[in-house]
């Protein structure tokens, strides 16, 4: 092992984080490259790394960051293509299934993956378990936007692609939680994701979770705004928006490849002809702050919500500077003791009666 480990988590004030070193499509170096950038960030966190002992050594003594790491020796590695079921028979011996038993043996505050993210999800389903009265966990991931937070968040965008309208009350009392802990907002605006604004449109559930949701909100210290569609998504008109994981995933890969078809445009006109390319001098600058606004690698992360520990999974070809923003959410989550607010918020607001998976006052 390298480093040592001083504490177990929540015993002092350096927050651990337990990162699977070996998922993700670029592998463990570019991992520990982005933990070191973190330790720029926040020096008070301490790492365990899980991995194989004789690669992960080498690689951290490289970057002079021993201190700050203990390495997990484990030799087993869930590939992309691995399918969960496959993993939940034949993975405890991986760096993943590793990474997630540290938080839930409490010797890490949060854990951090690049991994397969059907696997990670299955696997922390199965180690950490729901938290009480949680029917679905979901999947929350920031969303740049015009306010003044510059993100927003979004849940569910693909852990269930069901949702009933309890579940989206739970969805929007657990997005409201993450957006006052994750990013300090004391009265986060909560909108629940529709066809139109209008009380009397969209499907059945989603009129009964307005209303459940509406109820909720003056326990739950959250303003909730209605209806929300599409085009919200990005405004300053609210801080977290509330879906189903089916609708969540469709809108979140939708933006990505709009933002992906602008940047080609934008490009491509530029290079049109010579007053083209003078004009994209000229406007370089601008660009290159909106390129900076909007850079996916600021919002990394998606928070698996709803279980007894904290996970952030991270893209699984994300740099060193998107697995860097990663393990930044995941300290910040794990030092506000994130996991237990959340539980307590779900439990003293839902009213839950689980022999009758209900909702009331």
């Amino acid at each position: 092992m390298i480093g040592t480990v001083s504490h177990t988590a929540n015993s002092d004030n350096t927050v651990v984080l337990s990162v699977d070193a070996m998922g993700g499509d670029k592998g463990p170096s570019v991992v520990i490259a982005g933990i070191s950038l973190a330790i720029k960030e926040n020096p008070d966190v301490h790492f365990l790394v899980h991995g194989p002992e004789s690669e992960l050594k080498f690689l951290i003594n490289k970057r002079n960051i021993n201190s700050f790491c203990t390495i997990i020796n484990v030799k087993g590695v869930v590939q992309m293509t691995d399918k969960p079921s496959y993993v939940m028979r034949y993975g405890k011996d991986t760096s993943m299934w590793s990474a997630i038993t540290s938080v839930k043996q409490q010797k890490a505050d949060a854990c951090v993956s690049c991994g397969n993210t059907g696997a990670l999800m299955a696997v922390s389903m199965i180690r950490l378990r729901k938290l009480p009265g949680i029917n679905r966990p979901a999947i929350a991931i920031l969303f740049p936007c015009l306010g003044a937070n510059k993100f927003n968040v979004m849940l569910d965008v693909g852990a269930d692609i069901r949702a009933d309208e309890n579940d989206l009350l739970q969805y929007a009392l657990m997005g409201a939680s993450y957006s006052r802990n994750g990013m300090g907002i004391a009265q986060p605006r909560v909108g629940l994701l529709n066809v139109g604004t209008e009380e009397n449109k969209g499907r059945a559930e989603l009129k009964v979770a307005h209303d459940l949701i509406q109820d909720m909100s003056t326990n739950g210290n959250f303003e909730f705004i209605g209806f929300v569609e599409g085009d919200d998504i990005p405004s300053s008109k609210v801080d977290v928006i509330v879906t189903d994981g089916f609708t969540g995933n469709i809108a979140l890969k939708s933006a990505e490849g709009t933002a992906g078809f602008i940047a080609s445009s934008i490009r491509s006109a530029f290079k049109y002809n010579l007053l083209s390319y003078l004009a994209g001098l000229a406007a370089l600058g601008p660009l290159r702050r909106l390129k900076e606004s909007t850079d996916p690698r600021r919002a990394n992360g998606g928070l698996f919500l709803g279980l007894n520990g904290t996970v952030v999974k991270s893209h699984g070809a994300a740099d060193a500077t998107g697995i860097a923003a990663a393990i930044g959410l995941a300290y910040r989550l794990g030092s506000a003791k994130f996991t237990t607010r959340l539980a307590a918020r779900v439990a003293s607001v839902s009213g839950y009666h689980e022999d009758t998976e209900e909702y009331g006052k």
